[in-house]
Formats: structure tokens, sequence, C-alpha cells
């Protein structure tokens, strides 16, 4: 017993009702399996229902559509991404679900200060209500009318994030005053607080956030903070990370999840919250793949719907990027070739699940099932508690239970793994959290 206790850790409950528990513990109470497991599964479709709607905004030729197209992971040429031009082309909402994720999407909005979107209309013209929160995308100095947007947007209890995007363009452009051993060039230059002799890269994206932050404190904006991105590499590099970071940790819990699942693989926080998120409805999934639809398993004592399994596995492959789609987009991105990233995946591909796996799976996981039942009973104490008397479930509910948490356990690792294999060698591992 105490072995398994060493590999279990207590499950915190998915953000669901009261009134939803009660109800499966009053199924489960009188024994109906198949109403307890039918009331998790329409928990389950509600979750998937959830959208998430991020609005992107900013003076006209800031670069918000090149910044949705990095978002949803896809190069502005691709077919699907936001259109982008020098000049004004967005003339009104425009959606863009994410290419896998569709319930999350990203809203190209008008540029502000155009004279069809003024600051004193604007947020009522592009419907306020409709979205979770802002970003306010500048190419240089954030402007009179970001302050007011962004004012507007607080006073009415959302947030915003303000990002000045083509920072590498800057860069390149600070570099070429230095020669190739990064120092100042002559030509009269000489070195300044904010120019060193020598070129320092860091020292370029400070000048930048200095001055972004102190021209929206002039305009009335208290503690600003301003985050610094680029088209290429944008979760990986300048403070793209620590953007989405930050938009993780302000969504509220029922919306968490929708943001991870389609967040890149860029960190080994991202791995640790992608598995927290999703080891909260194991559960969940467990109950209700023991509802009217269970088969029973040949050669197996036990009755579980398959078809759950098989969907709940292949959704934890791509939410950890084991897919051969994401897996050639990584390898690419790390010029590496992708057999080697492969190499080191020890659980089966998004492509790879199958009925037959399930049951080889589920067949190694009866055994855990069968030794450490009451194990459950400290850990999920919602369902064990009522679910272990019933002959129904005894062994099914534990044998899926263990079987997703491992397979979500197996799929966390294998993403830390692919990680640390796309990491070695580049110089990116710098911009990567630890």
């Amino acid at each position: 017993m105490a072995s398994a206790e060493a590999h279990l850790e207590a499950e915190a409950l998915p953000p669901i009702s009261e009134g939803d528990m009660n109800e499966i513990r009053a199924a489960l109470e009188k024994g109906d399996l198949t109403a307890a497991a039918t009331k998790a599964h329409e928990i389950l479709s509600n979750e998937e229902k959830i959208q998430l709607h991020i609005a992107v905004t900013g003076e006209s030729g800031s670069g918000k559509s090149s910044f949705i197209n990095a978002m949803r992971g896809l190069q502005d040429h691709e077919e699907g991404a936001a259109e982008i031009g020098v000049m004004e082309t967005t003339m009104e909402c425009s959606p863009y679900p994410h290419p896998q994720h569709s319930h999350v999407i990203f809203w190209d909005l008008p540029g502000i200060g155009t004279p069809d979107f003024t600051p004193d209309t604007y947020l009522k013209q592009v419907q306020f209500d409709r979205y979770d929160f802002f970003i306010i995308i500048s190419s240089s100095r954030f402007t009179y009318n970001a302050a007011t947007l962004a004012e507007e947007i607080q006073a009415q209890g959302k947030r915003f994030y303000f990002v000045r995007s083509k920072v590498d363009q800057d860069v390149s452009n600070e570099r070429r005053l230095y020669d190739e051993q990064g120092v100042l060039k002559a030509k009269g230059k000489q070195a300044t607080e904010t120019r060193p002799q020598l070129f320092d890269e860091m020292a370029v994206l400070a000048s930048i956030r200095q001055d972004c932050e102190r021209n929206l404190a002039r305009l009335g904006i208290r503690s600003p903070q301003v985050f610094l991105v680029c088209r290429d590499d944008f979760s990986m590099k300048y403070d793209g990370p620590r953007l989405l970071q930050t938009f993780l940790d302000d969504l509220p819990s029922e919306k968490k999840l929708r943001f991870l699942r389609p967040l890149a693989i860029t960190s080994w926080e991202v791995v640790r919250q992608k598995k927290k998120e999703l080891m909260k409805y194991v559960w969940l999934k467990s109950l209700a793949s023991c509802g009217a639809s269970a088969v029973p398993i040949p050669g197996l004592s036990t009755s579980v719907d398959t078809a759950i399994l098989v969907t709940s596995l292949k959704e934890y492959c791509r939410t950890f990027g084991l897919t051969e789609e994401s897996l050639q987009k990584l390898a690419k991105q790390v010029n590496k070739p992708v057999k080697e990233l492969k190499a080191i995946i020890k659980s089966p591909l998004d492509h790879e699940i199958t009925k037959d796996v399930v049951i080889k799976l589920l067949t190694k996981s009866l055994g855990s099932a069968v030794q450490y039942p009451l194990v459950l009973l400290k850990f999920i104490p919602v369902v064990w508690g009522v679910i272990g008397c019933l002959v129904s479930a005894a062994i099914a509910f534990p044998s899926t239970f263990f079987l997703l948490r491992n397979f979500l356990s197996d799929a966390a690792a294998d993403a830390e793994r692919v990680l640390q294999k796309a990491l070695e060698g580049t110089t990116q591992k710098s911009h990567m959290g630890s």
C-alpha cells in the first residue's frame, strides 16, 4: 500500500459546481452507475464547449495580424493565416480560431485611431463584452489612443497587456552600429548609458522597454508592464514565454486548460502546468468510461467505454506535442532530424492510439487497480467513497483511472525529453523556463 501512495499525488478537483458534484454522489449512493457516468460525461462535454476569446488591437500597421498568426502557430503565408499588410487591412472584427484547438479564438480588431474607429466609441463598436482579455500592440511608442483604450478596458473590469512588436528588427538595426567584433563603430559615435561600447542585446531590450514604460507613464498609465516580442520564435524568444505565462496566471480556473492545450511546449513549466490541469479530469473520464456505453473487455473481468479512453489518450498526445505534425514542426524549428526527437519517445503517438492499444494498457493497469483500490479513497474521496462498493465499477473505475493517470504522466515525461533533445546545442535554452 505504501508503494502505491508513493506514486500518487492528491488529485485537485476540476472547476465544476457543487450541484454537479452532489448529483454524482447521489447517483452512486443509489447504486445507479449509469446515471453517475452520464453526469460525468455531461460535465466533460460542457468543458469542451468552453471558449476563450482573445482580442488583439492597436494602431494600424503595428503587427496585429502577424502576432495572431504567431500565437496560432502559423506563418504569415500559410493557409488560414490572418491577412497582413503595410496598410490597415482589418476593417471589421475578424475571428481566427486556433487550427488544432478551435475553442481558442483570436480576434483581429480594427486599428484604433482610424477615422472609422475612434477611442470614444471603439469598445462598443468591437463588442467589448465578447472578449476574455485584450492585447494592445505597438511597433514603436504607445500612443494616447492606446493609453485611453487601456484605461477604459481596466475601468470595465477586464485585463489588458501592452505588447511591443517587431523587437527583432530594432535589435538588428542597433547591431548595424557595431562591427563584426561587436565594437561600436567610429564616425563620431560615442558610447552612452543606453549604447555601450560593446554590443549588448540585453541593454538594447532594456532600453526599448524603459522607453515604452516611460511613455505610457507620461500618458497616465500607472506601473505599465510591457512585453517585448517578435514574429519568429515568438513562444521561445524575448518576452514571449513570459507573456504566455502571464496570460495563463491571470485566467480563471475554468479557462486555464483551454489556453494550455494549444500552447507550444517551450518550457518545463508549461509541461508541468499542462499535466496538472489535465490530471484534474482523470477521475471524471474514468467514471464516464464506466457508463451505459461500457462493454465487456475480452479476457478481463471489467467493462469500459473504450471510445472515451481512445479519445482521452489522443488528447494527451496532442496536448504534449506527441503528433507527427507537431514533431515535424519542432524539428524544423530547431534544425534537427525528426527521427532524433522520435527516438526518445516511449509512449505511442497520436495516430498510434487504437482500441487494441487501450485494451493492452488497460490490462497492465489492472495490477494497480486490484492491488491498491483503497488508496483511491484518500486521493479521490468524492467518488471512491461510494463507488468502491459497486461491484459493476469496483475494478473498471480504478483500472481506467490508473490507465489514464499513468499514460498522462508518461506523455508529460516524453514531452520533457523531447524538449531537452530539441534544445541541445541551441542558443534558445537561455529563453526557456527551468
